[in-house]
């Protein structure tokens, strides 16, 4: 059986070499017929640490790596472009201290 191939966005990088991705998915809903958004969340290994919060990445299945890891990064699609505000707030200042 071939590997499953999902895109997804990261919502969590606290942990070393793991992300927790979100995959979402439509889903119908059997009384009312109804598409309703949903979402699948899945840990990826991630072991260059490439990935950020909200990157989108493109990830493919694998064997387990730990009790929750079943997903490998693949590769980075987009970078996020949010912007950390208190990072920089915290860089503007040290910059008005310094000249």
């Amino acid at each position: 059986m071939p590997k499953r191939v999902v895109v997804g966005v990261v919502t969590s990088d606290k942990m070393d070499k793991t992300r927790r991705v979100e995959v979402p998915r439509l889903v119908k809903h059997p009384k009312y017929k109804k598409y309703i958004r949903r979402k699948t969340v899945c840990f990826v290994h991630d072991e260059e640490n490439a990935s950020g919060r909200g990157d989108t990445v493109e990830i493919i299945e694998c064997r387990p790596r730990s009790k929750k890891k079943r997903w490998e990064l693949v590769r980075v699609i987009e970078k996020s472009r949010e912007v950390d505000i208190a990072a920089l707030r915290a860089a503007q200042r040290a910059a008005a201290t310094e000249g």
